[in-house]
């Protein structure tokens, strides 16, 4: 952008990281606030958010001569709803004199009693992001400077989240945090200035990684096949040589693998998470494992001195690409809150379930409803073939109905069209329902239905269908 003459009150488009210019209006900083050393930069408020930023002059351009530009290239529903804003606010100051100080479109609104804060590239915190060698993160020159603006420590502040997301307590003691929208799409959360690592780039873990990328983080990636790191790479993502490199980088470390020996061999194993962790460091294990593993891993984390998170995900690819997943967090109730930035960036709703192990219960009772649900889907399917009626029609019928679901039209829809393109490994689905069974059998409950369903799965994965999708379990009825 080209570098303009601006002064207190003018509207503006600010381009600011990796986000699309967006719209918003030249104010003055608090008092208490300095200037980025050597920035030629103006203090920005931005309409339809809560965010403020000094932004360079040359990321700047007046609002009204490139409106129409602006609103050919940039599309989507929170980028209408602030250029809705600028026009409400235009309206109303119709008629009045121009050269607003920047202080009444903040009136009547609380404003937090802690000292704003901004990122500097010089910062002590920030500092040890990078080597000397190292390249700025791709189309994010100012991410440094991005003003986290409501709390001294927005990460660990449900204060920020509050302000973009429905905090509702239930008589449980856990709390189900709901985003209006997918924060993934569009665009509005402040990112934490916590150095994050990510270890796993599976179906599940690449999706999670891209949109917390896109959504500002900082974030070191490894995976047992070097060769997925290299797309992460591209997009600002930091390689760590070894799960323990990772760790010892990272403020804050997520995991996703696949099942209950992969995520013990990641913490325990040669070069594992356990020889980085120190007093202080967090980690989050996000893979659909039994309650035993993720005791056994908090145990050892604690051990050392570091704090422990289970927060598996429930989803699929799709969703976690989407950043629409729904995450079941259990564990220090502290790191949940640093890790909020983070988890609307890959989710459209979180969890707290209370102590270590509570998620990873709840997911395999999840999954353990989806994958009989699958099994019966496909029986049902393949049952109107056996009598002469309609598969399509089956499913029309199906998605007119209590049971309509976007689950069903998808999975009906690879089945009719022979397509298993994997979603959610039908292997994974099979190890959720064989944790589920043993669960039920440590608590002495039945699971009849789940017990049959895995059947189903177990001849599926004999036919050679475990790396496809979870309906391929249709082909168990047709061999």
């Amino acid at each position: 952008m080209a570098t303009v003459h601006l002064r207190i009150g003018d509207l503006v488009w600010g381009k600011l990281g990796r986000y699309p210019p967006w719209p918003g209006k030249v104010v003055s900083p608090p008092k208490d606030l300095k200037k980025p050393r050597g920035k030629k930069c103006h203090f920005v408020k931005f309409f339809g958010t809560e965010d403020h930023a000094w932004i360079k002059i040359e990321q700047l351009k007046p609002y009204h001569p490139h409106k129409e530009e602006m609103i050919k290239i940039n599309k989507g529903k929170r980028f209408q709803q602030a250029v809705d804003a600028v026009e409400d606010f235009l309206k109303k100051a119709k008629g009045k004199e121009q050269g607003s100080d920047g202080k009444g479109e903040t009136k009547g609104k609380k404003t937090s009693n802690k000292p704003l804060k901004i990122l500097e590239e010089d910062d002590e915190d920030l500092s040890a992001l990078r080597d000397p060698s190292e390249k700025p993160v791709k189309n994010d020159p100012h991410f440094h400077h991005f003003l986290l603006s409501q709390s001294e420590k927005p990460a660990s502040s449900m204060e920020v989240i509050s302000k973009r997301l429905k905090i509702i307590e239930e008589d449980t003691s856990s709390t189900s945090i709901q985003a209006a929208d997918s924060t993934a799409i569009n665009g509005s959360i402040t990112p934490t200035d916590k150095r994050i690592g990510f270890l796993g780039l599976g179906l599940m873990g690449s999706g999670i990684v891209s949109n917390l990328l896109k959504m500002g983080h900082v974030v070191t990636v490894w995976n047992r096949t070097a060769e997925k790191c290299d797309l992460f790479i591209q997009e600002g993502a930091r390689l760590g040589r070894t799960p323990a490199e990772v760790v010892s980088m990272c403020d804050v470390t997520f995991s996703c693998v696949s099942d209950p020996k992969a995520a013990k061999d990641l913490v325990l194993g040669p070069s594992g998470v356990l020889q980085g962790i120190r007093p202080g460091k967090c980690y989050v294990e996000m893979s659909t494992v039994d309650p035993e593993t993720i005791a056994e891993l908090s145990q050892s984390i604690t051990t050392r001195g570091g704090r422990f998170l289970e927060a598996p995900v429930a989803g699929s690819q799709q969703l976690s690409n989407d950043g629409m997943l729904v995450i079941l967090a259990a564990g220090d109730r502290s790191v949940y809150e640093d890790c909020g930035s983070c988890f609307q960036a890959m989710g459209k709703s979180s969890f707290f379930l209370g102590e270590a192990g509570n998620a990873a219960k709840m997911m395999l009772i999840l999954n353990m409803v989806q994958g009989s649900f699958m099994a019966t889907i496909a029986e049902g399917l393949t049952l109107a073939q056996a009598t002469g009626q309609s598969q399509q029609t089956l499913l029309d019928i199906l998605c007119q109905g209590q049971m309509a679901s976007t689950f069903v039209d998808q999975k009906c829809q690879n089945i009719l069209q022979g397509n298993f393109k994997p979603d959610y490994y039908l292997k994974h689905i099979q190890k959720d329902l064989r944790l589920a069974i043993s669960m039920g059998d440590m608590a002495n409950h039945p699971t009849p239905m789940a017990a049959a369903a895995n059947e189903v799965y177990k001849r599926a994965k004999a036919l050679d269908q475990s790396d496809n999708d979870m309906s391929a379990v249709y082909r168990a009825y047709i061999h």
